[in-house]
């Protein structure tokens, strides 16, 4: 981050967007893809936000965008419990974040239903089938980018605190 205050002279937004979703029935017990979904899904959040935040309150303005999913709205079951568990975190984190530090610093919550990235990809175990057809409906990345600039592009005063998206296909 200090380089980009040194090369630009500030930082205005974070866009926290890294995750994993390796689904899987909890029976099945994977405590190592349990393990990685916390560390990148919401230890990489938390770690984004404590990256920033000192800068964002020093300057009084900036926006960390964290996304979420739309399984962290919804419980995705069965496979992808631990997974909506991390992402219901990171909106709890969100709301939480915005509360403490709201005013001045704006906090967004994003929530995409199936988007085309590799994050479909990091499902290997019994769950794959059903997860490469249940992305065969999904958005492209460009319309989750479409959201976060809207967020970002409000004024000073308004803060959007969540936006969920997904096809229009899509049921959960």
């Amino acid at each position: 981050m200090n380089t980009v205050a040194s090369d630009f002279g500030r930082l205005d937004v974070l866009i926290n967007n890294a995750g994993l979703m390796p689904i899987r029935p909890m029976a099945e017990v994977n405590t190592e893809e349990w393990d990685a979904m916390i560390d990148v899904n919401l230890r990489g959040t938390l770690y984004g936000i404590a990256a920033v935040l000192p800068m964002f309150i020093n300057q009084e303005t900036g926006h960390i965008i964290n996304i979420s999913s739309v399984a962290g709205v919804k419980v995705f079951a069965p496979g992808g419990t631990v997974y909506s568990g991390t992402k219901f975190a990171v909106r709890a984190i969100s709301e939480g974040l915005r509360q403490e530090i709201g005013g001045k610093i704006r906090v967004t919550s994003i929530e995409p239903g199936a988007v085309e990235s590799d994050l479909k990809h990091t499902t290997s175990g019994t769950s794959q089938g059903a997860v490469m057809e249940f992305y065969k409906s999904a958005i492209p990345a460009s319309s989750v980018a479409r959201a976060i600039t809207f967020a970002i592009e409000q004024p000073d005063d308004v803060d959007i605190n969540e936006i969920l998206l997904r096809p229009t296909a899509q049921e959960f």
